[in-house]
Formats: C-alpha cells, structure tokens, sequence
C-alpha cells in the first residue's frame, strides 16, 4: 500500500486524552474511549478510531472513525471531527483498522 500510515495507540495518551463525547442529531451525549490516531501522508490528514467507554472486551462494538484537527499537543480530544466521506479514505482507514486488529491478535497470541 502507498499510503504512509503513523499508528499512535491511545495507551500512550493520559486518561483525559483518551476519551471523547459525542453528541448525536437528538443532542444525545455518549462517551468514547481513543483506540487509536494515525496520520495519513497520501491524504494529508489526522484519523482517530473510537469505541463506546465501559465496553468489554468480549463484546461486540461498533468502531466510529472521523478525520480530526489536533489541538495544540497532538490530540484528537480537543480539535474538530470531521466524517469521512470518501469510499478510498474509508478503504484506507479500514485497512488501517485490520492491520491494528491483526498486529494485537499477534501479540495476545504471544503472551
């Protein structure tokens, strides 16, 4: 793949850069740890992946993702998201998504 793809895992975030609210179209509030930010080089952005805080780890989630303006240090907790809306960005950012997954797979099966 092309794309040049820099993994930040939000282990290494302190716990207040590690969760972001978002609010739905009702005005609904729900909380979301950072699995993990990468950079694109090919598209030029910031990516964050989330999931719902308080899931377990044997539970079934759905991973949000948005492009995202880093606040001064770096982080996605306190800039802009955005929605990805190109089909190509979407197949980088999954494919990002599956390699990360795999790489802990490996790791767990290690231990």
């Amino acid at each position: 793949m092309a794309d040049k793809n820099h993994i930040h895992n939000g282990d290494s975030f302190a716990d207040d850069q590690r969760q972001i609210t978002l609010v739905d179209d009702q005005g609904n509030e729900e909380l979301f740890e950072v699995l993990f930010t990468f950079d694109s080089e090919d598209y030029g952005k910031s990516y964050v992946l989330l999931y719902p805080a308080g899931a377990k780890a044997d539970e079934e989630i759905e991973i949000q993702a948005f492009s995202f303006t880093p606040d001064e240090d770096g982080y996605a907790t306190a800039g802009d998201l955005y929605p990805i809306e190109n089909d190509a960005e979407w197949d980088m950012v999954e494919e990002v998504l599956n390699t990360f997954m795999a790489d802990n797979e490996d790791d767990e099966d290690d231990e």
